[in-house]
């Protein structure tokens, strides 16, 4: 069984983790979205999803931008969470405490490092000033502004004003409204001054932050269709951006630049998620033959795997690894596009060395480990398993690694541990009756008190068993305390 060949920026179109509580739509309303570490589960067909895109180099990119201004703000680096959502409106917001959410369409419309840093600051900005926490703060006092209003209409109406009953009543919405915003306000412009504070603290300017703002200061005035998402999240106005800009240039480094390395590294990353998101010949028209740069060249050898041109791609990507012979990620454009057409022994060497020079990466390890199951030999089966098992180790929320060592474990014909790996997919993605039927299966095949039986019987108890279920594991003594 070979493991479908995903998209070059992983994507998860499915929940993003186990973390997530509810099926997550990017709306304004974020404060319910993620519980902080419970393996909740996320109802089934629940709503609009987030598809969160995964790729080394663009984390890494965006890591080196935003860690400083983490450090800077006092959050521990290792305890944040950094998301990319493949969605071409420009939006960003924090969500679950330590977890910053971004957009593909706002990374894309920056012009500078300095501008998405300044983005990513004044979110730090929201997380660090525990602002989501305090939203439940907001939502009552527009419930009592409401309410009070609603009060008054009534007492009107009793008292003999009609006219005044029904405009306190209509109105009561708006009022609510005005309230809700004035709390927003009041936290929005906290976050632009704590992004200042840290964006200085970090050595940059806070220039970048204003220049973004004002760049699309004209969305505002658009109708909801048109308006960036982003700016009904963040409301701005000339006030909120003219204090910025009073305080940023009276900071010590309102006249720092980005380094040539962070613009050449902003441009790679541009380029590289407009080249998979767009279409390809849509690439090859903004980065053209003509545009020699290493981001124009890498963006079509991009184009030209994705559009199926295989060896114009794999030409271009070559000569792009004897320009850079020790970039991870390079080979690993040359192994999925040797991969992706059927050719896996071909893609293994490339894979591996991608390996062997960023060990630490467990996608790259991931896709190492489905190439070499594609090759169908015992030997690279076993191998497969191990490193996949690997990027599990680093990542035990990843989906796609859970199926892919389900597979695995059905070559090598383990039936109860590959039914465990299912098991163990499906409480990754959310997905709890799936998960329970898995694991049950699981507790079927594997040795009784077992490592890997007490993990499935785990997955079941926090999974919604049914009373079937609990009746059989109350049995054998196993509806106790869930180990960790």
């Amino acid at each position: 069984m070979t493991a479908a060949a995903p998209p070059r920026l992983h994507r998860r179109t499915s929940r993003p983790s186990r973390l997530l509580t509810t099926a997550v739509g990017m709306a304004a309303a974020v404060s319910t979205l993620l519980a902080p570490v419970a393996p909740a589960f996320a109802q089934e067909d629940a709503g609009p999803q987030m598809n969160l895109i995964r790729d080394t180099e663009i984390e890494a990119i965006l890591h080196e931008d935003v860690d400083p201004i983490f450090t800077a703000a006092g959050i521990n680096t290792k305890a944040t969470h950094l998301y990319i959502i493949g969605d071409t409106d420009m939006n960003a917001f924090v969500a679950g405490g330590q977890n910053l959410f971004i957009t593909t369409g706002l990374i894309i419309r920056t012009q500078s490092p300095n501008q998405l840093i300044g983005v990513m600051a004044h979110e730090t900005g929201h997380m660090a000033g525990g602002h989501l926490a305090r939203s439940e703060q907001g939502e009552k006092q527009m419930l009592a502004t409401y309410l009070l209003t609603m009060g008054l209409g009534m007492l009107a109406a009793v008292a003999g004003a009609p006219d005044a009953a029904g405009a306190l009543i209509y109105s009561s919405g708006q009022f609510a409204y005005l309230t809700g915003a004035g709390f927003t306000r009041v936290q929005e412009a906290s976050a632009d001054q704590a992004a200042l504070t840290y964006l200085d603290k970090a050595g940059e300017s806070g220039r970048g932050i204003i220049d973004f703002f004002n760049n699309f200061r004209y969305e505002e005035i658009f109708d909801n269709v048109r308006r960036f998402r982003f700016f009904d999240d963040h409301p701005l106005t000339d006030d909120r951006i003219d204090a910025l800009r009073l305080r940023a240039q009276r900071l010590p480094h309102w006249n720092a630049v980005d380094s040539p390395e962070a613009i050449a590294k902003h441009a790679i990353m541009v380029a590289k998620l407009k080249a998979f998101m767009n279409l390809p010949q849509q690439t090859l028209n903004e980065y053209p033959e003509a545009d020699t740069s290493f981001p124009a060249r890498y963006a079509r050898a991009i184009a030209y795997y994705r559009d199926l041109q295989t060896e114009k791609a794999l030409k271009l990507t070559d000569q792009l690894i004897a320009e850079e012979p020790n970039n991870p990620y390079l080979y690993e454009l040359r192994g999925q596009t040797l991969f992706e057409i059927g050719r896996a022994a071909e893609a293994e060497p490339a894979h591996r060395r991608s390996v062997e020079l960023n060990p630490d990466a467990p996608i790259l390890r991931m896709n190492l480990g489905q190439a070499l199951l594609a090759e169908d030999k015992p030997a690279k089966t076993d191998e497969a398993v191990v490193q996949i098992r690997r990027s599990l180790d680093a990542e035990p929320d990843n989906p796609f690694g859970w199926l892919l060592l389900a597979q695995a474990y059905d070559h090598e014909n383990k039936p109860g541990m590959a039914r465990l790996a299912a098991a163990e997919e499906n409480f990754a993605l959310g997905q709890a009756n799936e998960a329970r039927a898995f694991g049950m299966r699981a507790r079927m095949l594997l040795p009784k008190n077992s490592p890997e039986w007490r993990r499935a019987t785990d997955i079941v108890l926090v999974s919604n068993p049914t009373p079937a279920d609990l009746r059989q594991l109350a049995q054998e003594g196993s509806s106790g305390q869930i180990r960790r």
